[in-house]
C-alpha cells in the first residue's frame, strides 16, 4: 500500500515538473523572440545608416551647410564648486563657435550666483539668468527661465537659434559638441550624445563604489537614436 502511494506522489511530481517545463520554454521562446527581434533591428539601423552615409569621424566631421547658433542651457542650483571649472572648459574647448551658454541661478543662491556673476561679466558667451523665484524650484522652472532669455536674445540680435542643448553644471563637454550638433540636426529634429561617466578615485572601496556607479549611470542614459 505505501509502494503504491509513493508511486502514485512520484508520477503527479513528475507530471507536474512536465507542466513546468512546458511553461518555463514557452515564456523562455517568448523573451528569445523579443531578443531576437531587437537585434535584427539593430543590425538593419546599421546596415541602413552605413550604406546612407559615410562613417565619420571628428577629423572628418563637416561643416553644416546651414550654420547656425546653438544655445547650450545649464540649470544651477547650489553649483558653486563646479558652475566655474565646468564654464572655462566648456569656453576653452569650444572656442569661437557659434553657441550661448544661458545659465540659471538663484537670488538665494549667492555662492553660485557670484562664480557665474563674475565669468559672464567677461565673456560673451555667457549669459547669466537669475530666477524671479527663491530656489529650489523645479529643473522645468529654471530651463524656463533660460527659455525665455533665449527668446529675448533672439528678438535682440534678430537671429534665431538653429537648435538647444542641455547640460548639467558637473558636465564635462567634448571640444567637437557644437559642430556636431550643428551638422547633425541639419537631419535629425533630436539628436542626443553618448554620455561616459569619469570613473572616481582614492581608495579602493571608493572606486569600486564609484566604477559600480558609473557603469549604472553608462547604462541608464545610453543613446537612443
Amino acid at each position: 500500500m505505501g509502494e503504491a502511494i509513493i508511486a502514485i506522489l512520484a508520477s503527479i511530481h513528475h507530471e507536474i515538473l512536465l507542466f513546468a517545463v512546458v511553461g518555463l520554454a514557452i515564456g523562455g521562446i517568448d523573451d528569445f523572440l523579443v531578443d531576437v527581434l531587437f537585434l535584427f533591428r539593430q543590425a538593419w539601423r546599421q546596415i541602413a545608416v552605413y550604406s546612407r552615409y559615410e562613417r565619420m569621424t571628428t577629423a572628418t566631421l563637416p561643416n553644416s551647410p546651414r550654420s547656425g547658433r546653438i544655445a547650450v542651457f545649464i540649470p544651477a542650483w547650489r553649483e558653486a564648486e563646479v558652475i566655474a571649472p565646468m564654464l572655462r572648459h566648456a569656453l576653452a574647448s569650444w572656442g569661437r563657435d557659434r553657441y550661448l551658454i544661458f545659465v540659471g541661478v538663484y537670488p538665494n543662491d549667492p555662492e553660485t550666483l557670484d562664480a557665474v556673476t563674475s565669468l559672464a561679466a567677461n565673456e560673451d558667451h555667457v549669459v547669466l539668468c537669475i530666477n524671479e523665484r527663491p530656489g529650489p524650484t523645479t529643473k522645468a522652472d529654471c530651463l524656463n527661465v533660460l527659455w525665455r532669455a533665449m527668446l529675448c536674445e533672439e528678438e535682440r540680435s534678430g537671429e534665431p537659434f538653429k537648435a538647444v542643448a542641455l547640460h548639467d553644471a558637473e558636465d564635462v563637454v567634448h571640444p567637437d559638441e557644437i559642430r556636431l550638433y550643428d551638422l547633425m540636426i541639419d537631419r535629425f529634429q533630436l539628436v542626443q550624445l553618448p554620455v561616459l561617466p569619469l570613473p572616481g578615485h582614492g581608495g579602493w572601496w571608493a572606486r569600486a563604489i564609484a566604477n559600480h556607479y558609473c557603469d549604472e549611470f553608462a547604462e541608464a542614459r545610453r543613446v537612443l537614436a
